[in-house]
């Protein structure tokens, strides 16, 4: 499985089991698989599944620097009535880091799945000796779950000191994850964090994998003064929605007073009980009719694109009113 990022790409089918939609879903935190979890077997068309994504999900905020200019000046706080006027001088993106934190949880189903624990993570790293210009893939950390005869939890933490990376062009990197020692029943945990120093690029966020995937969520801070194009699907596996946040910057002020606050543009996508595309059709290729089959492969595709480095108006509470467009 390819467990990739470039430019934020969404996928997605509508085949659906009807009575996946009042199912419970697996634990979001990370680090103790639930009992659901170790019971879940798969649903609807993916109960033969060899192995499933249980939770998948990404955390991307903004890290701005005390030197942050609000133009030309550093003692300006970013609020509802200089939004308009932050950056119009000149965005110093060397002040700006973007912070991943990804997690993903997969069980293995049966013995013939044990090679989806392998993964693949891609991450921007320029060809280039003369400059200073790559991400910082940090902090990777697997588990593998399993339960022994008593049926007591065990867990088992990978090195990962050992990977591989491999140049797959002038600006990516991939680094190769083998997961050794995996039976079906197993649950694997992987977490890790990228610092981007490119903070008018999103990396992907893929939700539609090569196995069927429980629940999928991306979680994004971006401030005001950036805009994206957030292009949604109209998918009833997934669910977007945006709303006004606040991250904090200017952490250690000389005055001692509480750090400074930038409006941002909250966005929350989540897609549940997705299947690969043309899943249902590949196990049943006698039950599709032409509507069926259209439905299998239909193609979601979310993407983020920066519209330009200045100030746009904050996301507001009121419908209508967000970044959010339908494509």
């Amino acid at each position: 499985m390819r467990f990739s990022f470039r430019k934020l790409f969404i996928l997605a089918v509508f085949v659906i089991c009807g009575s996946v939609a009042n199912a419970q879903l697996p634990n979001e935190k990370f680090g103790k698989p639930s009992n659901l979890e170790w019971d879940f077997n798969g649903w609807g068309e993916a109960i033969d599944a060899d192995a499933i994504i249980l939770c998948k999900t990404m955390n991307a905020t903004y890290q701005l620097s005390d030197q942050v200019e609000n133009y030309n000046r550093t003692d300006i706080e970013v609020n509802w009535d200089n939004v308009l006027d932050f950056g119009k001088n000149q965005l110093d993106d060397s002040n700006i880091l973007v912070r991943y934190e990804i997690g993903l949880r997969m069980k293995i189903l049966k013995p013939e799945g044990a090679k989806h624990a392998n993964i693949d993570i891609t991450y921007f790293n320029a060809d280039d000796e003369k400059v200073f210009n790559h991400d910082n893939l940090e902090d990777l950390k697997i588990k593998v779950f399993s339960k022994n005869e008593k049926g007591k939890v065990v867990s088992k933490k990978v090195d990962t000191s050992k990977f591989t990376t491999e140049r797959v062009d002038d600006n990516y990197v991939v680094m190769h994850v083998v997961v050794p020692d995996v039976q079906a029943g197993s649950i694997i945990e992987y977490q890790y964090k990228i610092t981007s120093i490119r903070p008018t690029y999103l990396y992907d966020w893929v939700f539609q994998e090569s196995i069927p995937t429980v629940r999928s969520k991306c979680d994004i801070q971006i401030p005001a003064f950036l805009q994206f194009n957030m292009n949604v699907p109209i998918n009833k596996l997934i669910k977007a929605n945006v709303e006004v946040g606040h991250i904090a910057y200017d952490m250690n002020r000389p005055d001692l007073k509480k750090p400074k606050t930038c409006i941002t543009n909250h966005y929350t996508i989540v897609g549940d009980y997705i299947l690969p595309k043309g899943y249902a059709l590949k196990r049943n290729p006698n039950k599709a009719d032409g509507k069926d089959e259209a439905e299998a492969e239909e193609i979601a595709v979310f993407t983020s694109q920066l519209v330009k480095p200045e100030v746009t108006l904050p996301a507001t509470m009121p419908a209508g009113s967000t970044h959010l467009r339908v494509k």
